[in-house]
């Protein structure tokens, strides 16, 4: 290679930027040479699609604070919820060992007076239990397992055996699993 073909290629980048400098000026060219109504136009159509953007972004933010909101109101009283469950457990501990002692028969109405009333309160917030029983097949999404024990018989391989605590929903959302005991 002589010294003027490297010369020559070495000066090949420059021309090509040159090349797409001069492409940028005559593309700029005609919006220059164009009227100012059509400037104008052009002017109007970016505002116009900065305001259509401006504009649904306003409204996804509207929608979005509002369904906030609403989801908010309906899990307000979680806190409050979550701390009352212990007591409603209290409450049915106490109305099963009442009903041993045949003596405190007015005693137990009274307590099942306040007992029902608290729940009817606490349902009308939006609180509800989630039904279990015996014998229905453990799922691991639904249900806490707090211990194995081995099955009284073949049938009860994998199901509840006992529940230990109840579980309660809050509208849709669970805030305490039910806790049980399965069958091994």
């Amino acid at each position: 290679m002589s010294k003027k073909d490297k010369d020559s290629k070495v000066e090949d980048p420059q021309v090509e930027d040159q090349t797409t400098t001069t492409a940028e000026a005559e593309a700029d060219a005609p919006k220059e040479l164009r009227s100012p109504e059509e400037q104008l136009q052009d002017q109007l159509v970016a505002e116009k699609d900065k305001f259509m953007r401006l504009f649904a972004e306003f409204e996804n933010y509207k929608k979005r604070t509002t369904k906030e909101r609403i989801e908010l109101f309906k899990t307000a009283g979680q806190d409050v919820m979550v701390s009352m469950l212990p007591i409603l457990d209290d409450f049915e501990r106490g109305l099963m060992h009442i009903e041993d002692d045949k003596e405190a028969e007015e005693l137990r109405k009274g307590v099942l007076l306040i007992y029902n009333k608290l729940v009817n309160t606490l349902e009308q917030k939006g609180l509800s239990k989630i039904d279990i029983k015996q014998g229905d097949t453990f799922n691991a999404d639904e249900h806490e397992a707090i211990t194995q024990i081995p099955a009284p018989n073949e049938d009860l391989k994998g199901k509840i055996i006992d529940v230990v605590e109840r579980g309660y929903k809050l509208g849709d959302k669970v805030i305490r699993f039910p806790k049980v005991v399965i069958g091994q």
